[in-house]
């Protein structure tokens, strides 16, 4: 047999076990969703241009300031979510001019605490609020769990997309009436 007719031959043999990786390699990393790009309400570009105002904006960050703060970026439909610790009022400032300065952010929302950085610990409790909280949006099916990003940080519930009135509403429910939720604060973008 020839080259050409064994590499189609194992390409027909492997394909319909190739078909389940299609959405493995759709799946988004940043957004800390795991949400299929295919189901986003945003763009492939658009997701894409979101992931490189988190990479560059927290590269400005790192290279100012360093290990001074604690930021986190999360960029949804480039509208900016600034959460974490700074030391100062000046520096909190700073850093979001610094991030408007990145290319094509549209709004900056600078919920930074003025406060040393949190701890370990406050940061794994932040983590499995995240997940406390996804884990009810799943078990409550009010709406596609992947329209809205959360973002925990101090026990503080950030929500982020492009959603409904009614997905805003019930998102913001959810979360907060999740045990060990302080407050909900949305940052949504909406369709009506």
């Amino acid at each position: 047999m020839n080259y050409h007719k064994r590499c189609w031959l194992c390409l027909l043999t492997f394909l319909p076990f190739l078909s389940g990786c299609v959405p493995m390699f759709a799946i988004g990393t940043a957004a800390g969703t795991g949400a299929y790009i295919s189901e986003d309400r945003r763009t492939s570009g658009m997701f894409i241009e979101d992931e490189g105002i988190e990479l560059k904006s927290a590269r400005r960050i790192n290279q100012q300031f360093g290990d001074k703060v604690h930021i986190n970026v999360t960029s949804y439909n480039r509208m900016v979510l600034l959460t974490g610790e700074a030391p100062s009022e000046t520096i909190k400032t700073d850093i979001g001019k610094l991030v408007m300065g990145v290319d094509n952010v549209r709004r900056i929302f600078n919920e930074i605490a003025i406060a040393g950085n949190t701890s370990l610990a406050s940061r794994s409790n932040d983590t499995l609020l995240t997940s406390k909280v996804k884990a009810r949006f799943l078990a409550e099916r009010k709406f596609q769990i992947n329209h809205v990003k959360i973002v925990t940080e101090n026990e503080v519930v950030y929500l982020l997309g492009v959603v409904t009135r009614q997905e805003a509403d019930s998102a913001a429910q959810i979360a907060s009436s999740t045990s060990g939720v302080k407050k909900v604060v949305k940052v949504f973008e909406y369709l009506n």
